[in-house]
């Protein structure tokens, strides 16, 4: 009968996950249209199946993936700290590199695709908390449900790909192709990482603090070099 119990349990998970992570999908894909503002609201489905999925599970406090009590344990864990410190350094690369082939353009994009989402570069101690609220909430959407749902479902390099291409996908902003092309390669690449960083701590509050890292680093290289 427990057995049982269990089993039903982890029907309606999946069940969940695949709602969840189709309902995302649809609503990033709504970037087709230029005039679309919903395609934001992915983040927040993601956060509610997170969490709809947890609870239906009833995932012990050792098997969730969002832990705040763990976070130094998972931090020891093998190859964390430096898959967790790699986003700052592909953040600066990014920006260097982006510098020498589109000049100003490519900050320029970048200021102007974090302004559409309400980011106020003019305010640093508000832009701070902004970065770090977004940057919490994508992590708990894409790496804790999204990646980390379906990765129990099918095989983790898949879900690592398609959780990052959709992420990806949720940061196309209008301008110059190439520019944005090169700037949602970079979201992409990150986000395999975050979703490596997920895997080897299987905990979103270690990417999360990954993700703000990377995003702050990068603001500060904003302000100070380009």
């Amino acid at each position: 009968m427990k057995n049982q119990k269990v089993i039903e349990k982890n029907k309606k998970s999946v069940v969940l996950t695949i709602i969840g992570v189709a309902i995302m999908i649809l609503l990033t894909a709504t970037k087709v249209v230029p005039s679309s503002k919903i395609a934001g609201y992915s983040v927040f489905v993601g956060i509610a199946f997170f969490f709809i999925t947890e609870a239906v599970s009833k995932a012990e406090d050792s098997e969730s993936g969002l832990r705040f009590h763990t976070i130094v344990e998972d931090f020891k864990k093998p190859g964390v700290i430096v898959w967790a410190l790699l986003p700052s350094v592909s953040g600066i690369v990014s920006l260097v590199v982006g510098n020498l082939i589109f000049g100003g353009e490519n900050v320029s994009h970048l200021m102007e695709r974090t302004s559409s989402v309400g980011l106020s570069f003019d305010k640093i101690a508000l832009l701070t908390g902004q970065v770090i609220i977004a940057a919490f909430g994508e992590e708990i959407a894409y790496r804790g449900f999204f990646f980390g749902k379906t990765s129990k479902i099918f095989p983790i390099w898949l879900c690592a790909v398609v959780s990052s291409a959709v992420f990806a996908a949720g940061h196309i902003a209008a301008g110059n192709i190439g520019v944005v092309l090169y700037d949602v390669a970079g979201v992409f690449i990150d986000s395999l990482i975050f979703s490596v960083i997920y895997h080897k701590s299987g905990n979103c509050v270690i990417s999360t603090l990954s993700h703000i890292l990377g995003n702050v680093i990068s603001l500060v290289a904003v302000f100070a070099f380009f």
